[in-house]
């Protein structure tokens, strides 16, 4: 059982300054100290009797001292009622007794600790701990939450996220977001912020039990194996064959992402080029074939293994660029005095994912590459140590990306 006694504090009295009466609480050879509003000279406090003399308040005084006495026997009691005493440290029993001694301070924690687990709060917090560009998504979705919930988003429990009002923010995002896949975006960031807070035992509340993400089918941005081999061979002008070069490189490389791409140093001495996929952050490896070779010495970069942003400022601003002129690729024709440049465009939907998609595309339906290769083959594997370590996915890729080239390029199966 915890012990109890009152004491004067003399450390002050030296200096002509009353000192503090504090209860001192002992437990399981621990004191922790609880002041109390009471400031008197030592001749002032009988050790004795346990009550203050000689002060003009001291009635009111020795009714507060009893009062608060009684409180914290009270709250002691509780806990050794409720079996929790012989577990708790001295420091926890003093928080015990803080709160039920001052019940505003209490309420003040309880609100701070409320906001703080607020939902936006949460949201917040979860979008600060990521790299730049996720957080610039979740901040797109906060956005989106702030313009929903104007007046009252500060307010959000987690419980009042319901399935109901998960439907409302969708329909009000509709209003300026017709496509359901790019609304998917910020359901699932609001979906991802919640399972972080039931893991940490902040809520039990989860609304996505009843409201389903659903996501909308798209169109495969991919393109025929007889279109791909067009754009290849496209004659194209000499400026305009550099977008296509690159495009053909990032084919090549398995639809590798520009921003990767961009940021690659060198080849290693085992053919292969080694990065972390900025978006996954993922280790990745892929071996570098003779006709990716040739493209690379081509324009091969001062400080980049690719010359790209030996002249550009980032891969967004390339890749913005790139796309523009991948989607003029076709017939040329000039017109007027000035001889304006007139496009006909082959694929005037093309981007450089599509690279990406046509390698997977034709790797399947072309070459029946097993499922699982190709997701190997595209970095979607687990971050484990057996998707990692294990030489034959390795292997297994390098094989299925010389057989896509081998179809692509020169027409053997």
């Amino acid at each position: 059982m915890a012990n109890t006694r009152f004491f004067l504090d003399e450390r002050k009295a030296s200096s002509g300054k009353p000192g503090v009466l504090k209860v001192a609480i002992a437990h399981m050879r621990r004191t922790a100290l609880i002041s109390l509003d009471v400031k008197i000279f030592p001749n002032q406090w009988d050790k004795k009797k346990l009550r203050v003399v000689n002060h003009p308040d001291r009635l009111q005084m020795n009714v507060y001292i009893t009062t608060i006495k009684q409180q914290i026997d009270s709250s002691l009691l509780t806990l050794a009622n409720e079996g929790r005493l012989m577990s708790m440290s001295v420091s926890e029993i003093k928080t015990f007794i803080d709160d039920r001694l001052h019940p505003e301070r209490l309420e003040a924690k309880q609100a701070a600790k409320r906001k703080a687990n607020s939902f936006v709060s949460r949201f917040l917090r979860f979008a600060d701990s990521k790299k730049p560009s996720t957080r610039g998504v979740y901040m797109q979705t906060y956005r989106r939450l702030v313009a929903f919930e104007s007046d009252h988003l500060e307010e959000l429990r987690f419980e009042d996220l319901t399935s109901e009002w998960l439907t409302r923010f969708d329909s009000f995002m509709a209003q300026t977001a017709p496509s359901k896949n790019a609304r998917n975006i910020h359901l699932r960031n609001i979906r991802t912020v919640f399972n972080e807070a039931i893991d940490d035992e902040v809520t039990t509340f989860y609304p996505f039990r009843r409201f389903k993400i659903r996501a909308v089918p798209t169109k495969k941005r991919s393109l025929k194996l007889k279109e791909l081999r067009t754009l290849f061979n496209f004659p194209a002008e000499p400026f305009m064959q550099y977008y296509i070069d690159i495009f053909k490189l990032n084919f090549m490389l398995i639809g590798i992402n520009m921003v990767d791409l961009c940021r690659l140093k060198k080849i290693e001495s085992d053919g292969r080029i080694y990065f972390n996929r900025a978006k996954t952050s993922r280790a990745y490896s892929i071996k570098v074939e003779p006709e990716a070779l040739e493209i690379i010495e081509r324009y091969h970069g001062q400080d980049w293994l690719i010359n790209i942003l030996d002249h550009y400022k980032n891969h967004n601003d390339f890749t913005r660029k790139i796309n523009k002129n991948l989607q003029k690729v076709g017939p040329l024709k000039r017109v007027g005095r000035g001889g304006k440049k007139i496009y006909t465009p082959l694929f005037p939907q093309l981007t450089t994912y599509w690279a990406r998609h046509t390698w997977a595309t034709i790797a399947a339906n072309e070459l029946d590459i097993p499922k699982d290769v190709i997701s190997h083959a595209l970095g979607h594997g687990n971050n484990t140590v057996t998707d990692i370590y294990i030489d034959f996915d390795e292997r297994k890729v390098d094989e299925a990306n010389r057989r896509v080239l081998d179809y692509v390029l020169y027409d053997k199966k």
